[in-house]
């Protein structure tokens, strides 16, 4: 059995242009002295150069030493944001090319490349740092149709998946050169939203290897899918772990599709840790109990806490909740050690 590794924190939503998470070093200095033990690296500029270290072994190494002397590690590097660009349907154009390299915005085929390069990058600077796991979106073509009225044409869905998985197998066949697991959020907005998606997916790319999970319970809460029931089913794909919380009060007036409101007034909510609705004794109870290899990473977002104080709790909380698992079983003191002969006995054999 494994001892989920922990606490870590998602650096994302904390970056800013003011000390201390305006450099990786005060980042780092910062994680560290809220008892973090690793740290999850956005692929952003101002925290990597990820072209440098894809082909770099003296950067990735000088990287790691650097955030040693802090008492940090990297639990997994992050390219949500060009992840989500390696599919991009027409109606989304606007709204996300500000995630791209300003030569490609306006252009979303020379877009679509840039981000393919980024994910294998990404691949192998993974490699040289050391890492087994990579966090990242799937992108989506078809989340548009999501509901289906007005009907859905017959093969719409399987083309989008079609082309998503066309997309991303290069991808994924070098990070399986690098040795390294692409794990998508499931997340919505993204093709790859949920259980079913993911399956279609994994159908797609003839049961890629490397094709994986980050497992965020608050994104099940909010769709009202039975989170521990898919820790459960999918617990051999799941290679990274968000914790993160949240909360669904339906009332007379929305549900799951929260009505155009703000967060504050939806009825899902993320919340910081130990706010929400989300049982994490016995979630963390399934990852010890499927052997976790990974890390149990705070990833904040909440629509009422401060995100400082969501993060100065978040670590005393996750290491709460780490299970620190037994090497033997409870009742070995009553073992009677007996031999085979002994067993055919009792068996009359």
């Amino acid at each position: 059995m494994k001892t989920i590794k922990g606490p870590a924190i998602f650096l994302a939503q904390f970056m800013g242009d003011a000390a201390p998470f305006d450099t990786l070093p005060r980042l780092a200095h910062w994680a560290a002295s809220l008892g973090y033990e690793a740290i999850q690296v956005p692929a952003d500029p101002r925290l990597i150069d990820l072209a440098t270290a894809a082909s770099s072994q003296t950067y990735c190494d000088d990287m790691v030493g650097m955030l040693a002397g802090y008492g940090v590690q990297i639990s997994e590097l992050s390219t949500h944001l060009q992840g989500q660009l390696v599919a991009v349907h027409p109606a989304y154009d606007s709204l996300f090319d500000g995630f791209a390299a300003e030569h490609v915005r306006g252009n979303p085929a020379a877009r679509t490349e840039w981000a393919i390069e980024q994910l294998k990058l990404a691949a192998k600077a993974s490699q040289r740092l050391g890492l087994n796991a990579h966090v990242t979106f799937s992108g989506a073509l078809a989340w548009p149709y999501f509901y289906p009225w007005p009907q859905r044409p017959a093969g719409l869905v399987e083309t989008a998946f079609a082309e998503l998985a066309r997309r991303w197998r290069p991808i994924l066949d070098t990070f399986a050169d690098a040795g390294v697991d692409v794990c998508y959020e499931l997340h919505p907005g993204e093709d790859l939203h949920d259980g079913v998606t993911f399956e279609r997916f994994l159908a797609a790319v003839d049961q890629h290897p490397r094709a994986n999970i980050l497992y965020d319970p608050s994104h099940m809460v909010l769709q009202q899918l039975d989170y521990l029931a898919f820790v459960d089913i999918y617990h051999a794909r799941i290679k990274a772990f968000h914790v993160k919380d949240a909360e669904f009060r339906p009332d007379g007036r929305q549900g799951v599709y929260g009505g155009y409101s703000g967060w504050v007034e939806r009825a899902g909510r993320f919340r910081s840790l130990g706010d929400g609705q989300i049982d994490f004794s016995a979630l963390f109870s399934k990852m010890a109990q499927y052997d976790f290899p990974g890390w149990a990473v705070l990833e904040w977002e909440c629509c009422l806490k401060h995100p400082e104080v969501g993060a100065r709790e978040g670590a005393a909380f996750i290491r709460e909740h780490i299970i620190r698992v037994a090497n033997r079983a409870f009742d070995d003191f009553a073992g009677s050690g007996v031999d085979q002969a002994q067993l055919n006995t009792l068996l009359g054999l």
